[in-house]
């Protein structure tokens, strides 16, 4: 466990969005940041070795993901 110091006007506004759980449910926030920076890493490395993804491929792909979602929830409801 670590303890930070940080500035009190931020400390306050974080506790006062934190609710009941106090200022420990920020360590979540810190958490996923840390996942999208390593991410952020991956996809940098991904881009270096094969190039920029096209916003027609990442199109696709949510296209892909959309359909695959719609066959789940059809599957769920006929079952």
């Amino acid at each position: 466990m670590y303890s930070i110091t940080m500035p009190r006007d931020i400390a306050e506004a974080a506790k006062a969005r934190s609710g009941p759980s106090g200022l420990s449910a920020y360590a979540v926030t810190v958490a996923r940041q840390i996942e999208r920076d390593n991410l952020n890493e991956f996809i940098q490395v991904a881009e270096a070795e094969h190039g920029p993804v096209t916003d027609e491929e990442i199109q696709a792909l949510r296209d892909h993901l959309h359909q695959a979602r719609q066959q789940q929830t059809d599957g769920a409801d006929a079952g």
